[in-house]
This record gives structure tokens, sequence and C-alpha cells, in this order.
């Protein structure tokens, strides 16, 4: 944290504006502009060719199915897809930069204007993890400026030795990984925000297929842009640009520590300078990298190599016709369909993967919304405890149907159906096969259960006198002590009606 604690009263005073740049790694099998595998993982510099090195006399060629996953990218963000767009060259010099130069996108890109809507204010959860399903709070709108095109650069590897002498690896296999930047209005208020922003994002680009968006691989990568300037002030402040954070979470607790720091800074009576910094996680801290370059620093000019980029309306209806149904108009669908609370719908549908799964079982299903109750309750609890993923449960989505079926249908209690899984996840076994070998049965002959609560009534006079002295409760404990003596195989809604029935008459 900055050097000194700041009062609320002084952090009041400041309002943080923050601006977003995410860099995103296509998914295609080869490179933006050549043959050269898309593949992470592969021996350092094998994935390379004359022009992803950018060498004389390579002339790049578009990939058509980067512009497709960029086109569909933007349609999901709510983009304007631009008909005639622009590839630039960006210049600058750096080690994994073998052409001195990138090709990217600048006045021209190929979508801009979309849109992101995060909660923000009493919309924020308390424990401050995402607010994914939030149905209470209110919704901020964040705009989009501009979504383009680019290739990334190679990779710099450092290695430190105990003198500290420290070499440093070029790995130019990333060179010519085609990406998006995504870049958003400053109209982020807090860190809170950002951390939404970005889950949203993510959320998106995965329903749609485009990218992994796997940061520990480094296909989705941010940056952040931050100022702060005094509340009710209309000329922003200066900028820092805080970049190499790893994870969403990061993110927030850099953009908290820089906002303190440049309102430590100004309040001191000294002047931010625009500059870029770089996060250490372990620290909990920023640290000064470089002064902030400028467009002009680059010296953008028109890529001489490549015409303009022509959408025409036949490639964006044809690319609009696979967009997926996105997150938040599949939460809403399926709060109506399934008579799901909000939080319940954001877990079924955190991944398109495992809500498509969801959606085929509750089809064949007699009651879905009793099939979304025992997959999160009963089998994500159990995960949850186990540290195991859904994709490790030994119950399978058809288990869970049969399991909801037999619920819904008064075979099984809600008492055995726990047993059941409980040996399932004990054994590795589905469900099917557990309840095959067990097959419980409920006890729903009236006369038989009506025997067993004379003689609970008979051998307990006094909580007889309570229950028809107005203390109503008390019927729980004869539903209680009959379903121990049947060992939980008593049919409880039938139960419940004859106990209540024999204590009234």
């Amino acid at each position: 944290m900055p050097a000194a604690a700041l009062s609320p009263q002084v952090l009041a005073k400041y309002e943080p504006v923050i601006g977003l740049e995410v860099h995103v790694q296509l998914l295609t099998a080869t490179k933006a502009f050549c043959g050269c595998a898309n593949q992470f993982g592969s021996a350092p510099n094998t994935n390379i060719c004359p022009v992803c090195l950018g060498l004389p006399g390579a002339l790049p060629v578009l990939n058509e199915k980067a512009v497709e996953f960029a086109t569909l990218a933007a349609l999901a963000l709510g983009c304007e897809v631009r008909e005639r767009s622009i590839f630039a060259r960006k210049n600058y010099f750096y080690p994994d930069l073998p052409k001195g130069y990138q090709i990217s996108q600048f006045d021209k890109p190929i979508a801009e204007h979309g849109f992101i809507e995060v909660p923000t204010a009493n919309g924020a959860p308390s424990d401050r993890s995402s607010s994914l399903g939030c149905s209470d709070g209110v919704m901020k709108r964040i705009g989009i400026t501009r979504l383009h095109m680019e290739e990334d650069a190679g990779k710099s590897l450092h290695e430190g030795f105990a003198d500290s002498a420290t070499r440093t690896y070029i790995d130019l296999n990333r060179c010519g990984t085609p990406l998006i930047e995504i870049v958003s209005e400053p109209d982020i208020r807090t860190a809170d925000e950002a951390f939404e922003y970005l889950t949203r994002l993510k959320e998106i680009l995965l329903y749609t297929g485009v990218s992994d968006c796997n940061m520990e691989e480094g296909s989705l990568r941010c940056d952040a842009n931050v100022s702060v300037r005094l509340k009710g002030a209309d000329k922003f402040g200066t900028k820092a640009e805080v970049k190499n954070v790893n994870s969403f979470r990061f993110v927030r607790a850099a953009l908290e520590y820089e906002i303190e720091r440049q309102i430590e800074v100004l309040e001191s009576g000294g002047r931010v300078i625009q500059e870029s910094r770089t996060w250490n996680a372990a620290e909990g801290r920023t640290y000064s990298m470089r002064s902030k370059e400028q467009a002009h620093d680059y010296r953008y000019f028109p890529e001489p190599d490549l015409p303009p980029l022509i959408v025409s309306a036949e490639f964006l209806a044809d690319t609009a016709k696979k967009l997926p149904e996105l997150p938040e108009a599949r939460r809403a669908r399926m709060i109506a369909e399934y008579e799901l609370n909000a939080q319940d719908a954001a877990t079924l549908t955190a991944s398109r993967e495992f809500a498509d799964r969801f959606e085929a079982a509750a089809r064949t299903a007699r009651n879905p919304r009793r099939v979304a109750n025992v997959l999160l309750s009963e089998v994500g609890g159990r995960l949850k405890a186990l540290g195991l993923e859904q994709e490790q449960s030994p119950v399978s989505m058809a288990g869970i149907v049969q399991a909801a079926d037999l619920l819904d249908e008064a075979k099984i209690s809600s008492k055995q159906l726990k047993q059941l899984f409980d040996v399932c996840f004990e054994n590795g076994e589905d469900f099917p096969a557990v309840y095959d070998r067990e097959k419980p049965e409920q006890i729903t002959d009236a006369s038989a259960l009506e025997a067993l609560i004379d003689q609970v009534i008979a051998a307990n006079p006094k909580q007889v006198e309570h229950y028809r002295g107005g203390k109503k409760t008390v019927a729980g404990f004869f539903v209680g002590q009959v379903m121990k003596a049947t060992k939980g195989q008593a049919n409880p809604a039938l139960l419940n009606e004859l106990v209540v029935k024999k204590l009234e008459g």
C-alpha cells in the first residue's frame, strides 16, 4: 500500500477514472498472416517462418478465420462492424519484435462503439466475488471504444542467477499470433467495476468460442489506465498504465493500490506523471517501468503489403448466424423457463458447455427446476467440499435426471437421495448403478403409517397436549419419530398429512 494510509475523507475527495485495454489471442489453427501453427507450448522458435519474422521479400496474407472471429467478438459486444478497415504498421523496437513493427489497426479499426453492462453501487456483492446473476443491483453500461485486429509479438524469457546476473532468451513462436485488442471507454470508476467488466468480457468471449481466454498462457492480457481527479472536475487527471497483470483479482488489487498512490502524490503537493507501471503481486504494489508513449511515437502508417479489409454485408450476416445465445440473455431465459433464481442461473451458465449439458438434461426431466436443485445442492455441494470440478463428478447428468425424477414421483425421499449420493461419491459410481443395487423404497401404505403414528402419539401424551394447546410446530416431532422408526422410508408428504389428521382428530 502507499506509504501513508489515507483517510476515508481524503479518498472521498477524489474520483478514479479507469479504462481497460484487453488483448485476446484468437483460437485459430494458424497465425494471422502466415501458415505457421498457432499453438501454445511448442519447443521455442519452431513455429516460425519468413513471414512472421518479417524477413525481406516475405508478404503477409490475412487469415480469414481470424477476421471471422474478430467480427463474431465484435457482434457479441454490441459493436458496429466497419465495412472497410485498414491495417497499419505500429513501429517500435524491442528484442521480441523481429520486424521492428507490429501489424495492427489504427484510425480505422474493424469495429467500434460497443458496451458491456456491469452491476455497480448496491449491485456489488459483499464478498467482492463476481456478481454474475445478481438481480438486485444497479446496472451500469461501460462503453467499448474500439475492437481492432493485430498480431502478437514474441516472448522474452528471463533467467536469474545467484550472482544476480540475468540472461534473457527470446522465443518467437508467438510472433504473428492473431489478436484482437478491446479498448474500453474511461467509464469505469472503481476497481470492483473493472473486475466485473473483465469477468463479463471473458464470459462473453468464451461463449463465442473465439478464444480460450487462458491468462496463464497469455491468451488474455489486460493493461489498465487509471487516473484520479477531484470529484466534480471535468478534466481527467494524468494517467498511468499498469501492465503485466495476469489475473482479474490482481487487476483489482493493482487499481486499488494505484488509485491510493496517485491521491497520496496529489495530496502531498506532487504531480502524477504519465508512465507505464508494472504490478508486483508479491509486494502488492506497482513500480515505474518507463514513460508512456504517445500515438505519434509509434509512427503509424498504412501497411503497404495488405489491402483494406472489406467486411461485406454477406460475410457479416453469415457470421452473425454463428453468434450463440449470450450469457445475460441465456440467464434471463432460464430464470423464466425453469423458474430459477438469479444466483442458480448464474452458476448454471458459468460456461457454455455446462449450460448446454444442463439444458439438454433438463429437457428430458419431469421437473427441470428439480434437476437444477439436485445438480447444484447435492452434486455441487459435494464437489465443492472435495475440491473437485464438475467434470470430475461420478454422477452423470443422466443420473441427476433419474434422481430428480424419483424425487418428483415421490419414489424416494430427500434423505434417501442424500444417502444414495453419499454412496456414489464414496465408491465413484454413477447414480443409476447405485440405485439399481440399493433400491430404497418409500412406505406409501397409509394404514401402515397410521399404525406407527398411533404408537408414537400413545407414547408421547405431553407432546400431544402441547400440540392441541396451540403449539402446532410439535407436529414435526411426531413426523421425526415415525421417520426414525421407518429409517427414513416413509413418504414425507403423506406422513405429514396423516400426522396432522391424527393430532387434530
